[in-house]
């Protein structure tokens, strides 16, 4: 019997090695992914938050057994006890994610008690002063460029605006603004846009400054005036910059609006929830307004990202 060709001995190892080394990359491949990363985050994030919990409220739930003048009780019943307390430390996130199906998808939503009425109320204000911000973020960029006397003169105010605690400007903002018989989401706004011109103004400062100057002497070259290298190649190359400013400066106005609910908390919102919790001890309550918060944020952040991805394909940016 003739031995085998070197053809033939190489071709059914690699055959049968093929799906293994299938798998195995696949597995790497999963495990490698940014979805893998954030379950992975996100688990740790939870035992850890259900050991805070335990941790947190477990005077609280000896206390508890002790006037009950219950003596005899099992580590389980300890624990359960702490994880499914009232009004807790640290609530546990069954008991948020409880309160967020109550409050969310079993109350009607034009109802005061409803998450999404109050969310929707402070999205209105998180959006206008929004908008206002960043259009007065851009305008104060393009005038800082183009004057050297406003770099010198304008830019230090603007960095030194946002020294000053939002927290004690809100209320001299709506008072303020109360007095001229501006109520309703306007002050709210107001306070929203102040925090968020602040990232678009310094981002496109960058953006409207950062042509080649060899790029900018092709431009004075074509005898192109001032508007003409803003339009045609100041602003096309601030895109990237603006995108990137626009995600810090929307999550910086929900919490403007967030803070000027908790100061004018009549008209509702997740701040005047907040603040609701915090005053009836209602821990529950803050958290599943936080987390509704962040969720809010979450969305806004990754409506501006989808735009600059589409932006950027239109323009021929590589993302």
């Amino acid at each position: 019997m003739l031995p085998p060709r070197a053809g033939e001995l190489s071709a059914h190892p690699t055959e049968g090695a093929r799906p293994a080394m299938t798998m195995t990359s696949m597995v790497r491949r999963v495990w490698q992914s940014q979805a893998t990363a954030v379950l992975v985050i996100a688990l740790a994030i939870v035992i850890l938050w259900y050991g805070g919990s335990i941790v947190m409220n477990a005077q609280l739930q000896r206390d508890a057994f002790e006037n009950a003048d219950q003596k005899d009780y099992t580590s389980a019943q300890f624990i359960a006890g702490t994880l499914n307390m009232e009004r807790p430390k640290l609530p546990a996130p069954h008991q948020i994610v409880r309160e967020l199906d109550k409050t969310v998808l079993q109350i009607d939503p034009s109802s005061k008690r409803s998450l999404v009425y109050h969310g929707i109320v402070t999205l209105q204000a998180t959006l206008l002063g929004f908008s206002i911000g960043s259009i007065l973020g851009v305008l104060l960029a393009v005038l800082v460029v183009h004057a050297a006397s406003l770099d010198k003169g304008l830019m230090p105010w603007i960095v030194a605006s946002q020294a000053i605690p939002i927290i004690a400007l809100a209320p001299m903002i709506v008072v303020i603004l109360n007095q001229f018989e501006v109520t309703g989401i306007v002050p709210k706004a107001v306070i929203s846009a102040y925090l968020s011109f602040f990232p678009v103004t310094v981002g496109m400062v960058k953006g409207l400054r950062s042509p080649d100057p060899l790029q900018l002497d092709l431009m004075r070259t074509y005898s192109a005036s001032r508007p003409e290298t803003l339009f045609k190649l100041r602003l096309p190359a601030s895109v990237p910059f603006l995108f990137a400013s626009l995600k810090v400066a929307v999550a910086a106005s929900l919490v403007g609006a967030i803070v000027a609910e908790v100061t004018k908390s009549e008209d509702g919102g997740l701040g005047a929830r907040l603040l609701a919790g915090s005053y009836y001890g209602q821990t529950v309550q803050i958290w599943a307004a936080l987390i509704a918060a962040a969720i809010c944020a979450c969305v806004l952040i990754g409506i501006v990202g989808s735009l600059d991805r589409v932006v950027s394909r239109r323009m021929g940016y590589a993302r």
